[in-house]
């Protein structure tokens, strides 16, 4: 099988991206993470990426004139290194179609709610707030949209009576833990298929 080359943009702590370059040392995701792309140079998950000996991309957004003029420098990173698949991990920035276009259908986010329940910031809060039972974890297609592309896969995260913010976002960092990696194995075996809105999954 051909390699199935990553590219990882975060801008925080990167829990899912040492998640996913767990899964990949243990032997049970077969891909070459290429690339971490992150917009805050001093954020832990470069660390993380220096550790795993992953490169990193690290840019500040306001030494750019736009977005789509960092973004074309990191199309061409993307290039060179022919990236397959782009994975939104806690990266906290609208994308623009100078990434959109070139990987529609090659780039996901995992989002911690179960979309189209409170997308963008502060999902998590949203939730407990608005005293919703259910909420969980969605790994969606990037469409350029606000959280708004076609939902891949979604685990669901039940509210307990006395939940606070924190409990209940460490309990949907556990579900992204486990749901990003297994929608990258997936992605990475042909197994995904799109349709308009309609992703399908075969078994």
């Amino acid at each position: 099988m051909q390699p199935y080359r990553i590219a990882v943009f975060a801008s925080g702590g990167g829990s899912n991206f040492g998640a996913i370059v767990d899964q990949v040392q243990k032997g049970k995701l077969d891909v070459s993470i290429e690339l971490l792309v992150c917009d805050r140079p001093n954020a832990f998950v470069v660390e993380r990426a220096n550790e795993a000996k992953v490169p990193v991309f690290a840019f500040r957004p306001k030494d750019y004139e736009s977005r789509e003029a960092y973004e074309a420098i990191i199309l061409r990173e993307l290039r060179e290194r022919q990236v397959d698949l782009i994975v939104m991990a806690g990266y906290m920035r609208i994308i623009t179609n100078v990434l959109v276009e070139p990987y529609y259908g090659r780039m996901i986010n995992v989002h911690p709610s179960l979309l189209p329940s409170f997308p963008g910031i502060r999902a998590v809060e949203q939730a407990v707030e608005y005293g919703v039972k259910q909420t969980g974890v969605t790994v969606h297609f990037v469409d350029g949209g606000l959280d708004s592309g076609p939902i891949i896969a979604q685990r669901s995260v039940e509210i307990h009576e006395h939940e606070t913010v924190d409990s209940l976002s460490e309990r949907i960092h556990a579900a992204e833990h486990v749901l990003l990696p297994q929608v990258i194995r997936w992605l990475r075996e042909g197994r995904v298929s799109m349709e308009g809105r309609r992703v399908r999954v075969r078994q």
